[in-house]
């Protein structure tokens, strides 16, 4: 587990105010659980998401996303995972391949978290905030993740990774806005057209 919970260049949990609002948010919670929902619900609505609210600039560093109060999913994903980290609780990073308009090509990657709890193992968690048909809820041992597969080319993409993707790091650091990010969104090919589901 320690490679969930090491600090990174990316994932920089001992930045001082991400450790201030990690304690924060853990005060007076008796489980990771409840110190797990307390870090999702807190990231998911108030950090805004880049394209919904046509945010700059451009976040990566969990510390910048704090910093600025905005980011793209993945960069909110940076910020849970390193809130999460700082309370002593192991956090990983997964990805979904979705249809960016609903209907086929293009695809990019979605960015969300899975958490370790002990008393339900490894659970995935989305922060991009809620919306008009997005409903993402803390509702352990069932997910309710932002979105669900609607085509064979859509996937789950069963990795949990200790860092984020390069993939998806090296476009947020290149982009000068949040629409050169939408622009360029990542993706990654599938190794067959069969979706790899969670489980």
């Amino acid at each position: 587990m320690e490679q969930y919970l090491v600090e990174t260049r990316i994932i920089d949990w001992n930045h001082p105010a991400i450790r201030e609002l990690a304690a924060t948010l853990a005060e007076g919670r008796a489980s990771s659980a409840d110190v797990a929902r307390s870090c999702f619900e807190w990231v998911r609505d108030n950090i805004k998401h880049s394209y919904d609210y046509k945010l700059n600039p451009v976040t990566c560093k969990a510390s910048d996303v704090l910093l600025h109060g905005t980011g793209y999913c993945y960069a909110k994903s940076h910020l849970l995972g390193a809130l999460l980290r700082a309370n002593g609780i192991p956090a990983g990073f997964c990805y979904q391949r979705l249809s960016m308009e609903g209907e086929g090509a293009p695809y990019c990657l979605h960015g969300l978290n899975a958490v370790y709890l002990p008393e339900h193992g490894w659970y995935r968690i989305d922060a991009r905030g809620n919306k008009k048909g997005v409903h993402a809820q803390f509702t352990p041992p069932t997910e309710q993740l932002a979105f669900q597969l609607n085509s064979r080319l859509e996937a789950d993409l069963p990795e949990i990774w200790p860092a984020p993707l390069d993939c998806v790091v090296s476009v947020l650091e290149k982009c000068q806005t949040y629409m050169e990010v939408y622009q360029n969104l990542p993706d990654v090919d599938l190794i067959s057209a069969t979706p790899a589901y969670f489980t």
